[in-house]
């Protein structure tokens, strides 16, 4: 993992719509620090946000939303975004192997769990997916129950549900996604 150099602290947001509702999209320097839905559980407080944009201008909130427009559109199935992720060392690994989840797939917990080592862990796993602060290019809603079941998803069961439709559709499904931070 490349070393991220150290926030400066000024952090910038804007919202853009979606098929899954307004995301909220935080930047600070240069990296998207997160990207959050309505009602979204553990969704800081907008104050933790910085400046409000109107239009998502400048890196990277006008890049991410240009291709959070190309994914929802069916023209994109992995992002190649600056990103900070700030967490634990093992939210850290657990969001890493997010990433790892091939693009219109799902795990299960204890499939994440085994995959970063950690075959016991699948509850602490399901705790760091639900704390992802960057949801859908972090892709926390590809991770199911053990039955299969869609549980435990922060932006509500039927955002997971449209979004895992939304990359089952699209006829290429199965690319991994990219992220680095």
């Amino acid at each position: 993992m490349p070393a991220v150099p150290r926030a400066s602290g000024r952090r910038t947001h804007t919202v853009v719509g979606s098929p899954c509702g307004p995301l909220t999209l935080v930047a600070e320097d240069e990296y998207l620090i997160g990207l959050y839905m309505e009602a979204q559980r553990h969704r800081p407080d907008e104050s933790a946000f910085g400046e409000r944009l109107p239009e998502p201008a400048g890196p990277p909130l006008a890049e991410t939303a240009r291709q959070l427009e190309e994914y929802f559109a069916g023209h994109r199935e992995t992002f190649d975004l600056p990103l900070r992720l700030n967490g634990t060392p093992f939210q850290q690994r657990v969001w890493a192997a997010l990433c790892e989840i091939p693009h219109g797939r799902t795990w299960t917990y204890g499939r994440l769990a085994e995959h970063i080592g950690r075959p016991s862990a699948s509850r602490a796993v399901g705790l760091a997916n639900g704390k992802n602060p960057i949801g859908v290019i972090v892709p926390c809603h590809r991770v199911v129950g053990a039955d299969g079941a869609l549980t435990g998803y922060g932006g509500g069961v039927e955002r997971k549900r449209a979004l895992l439709e939304h990359e089952r559709a699209l006829p290429a499904a199965g690319a991994r996604q990219l992220c680095v931070f």
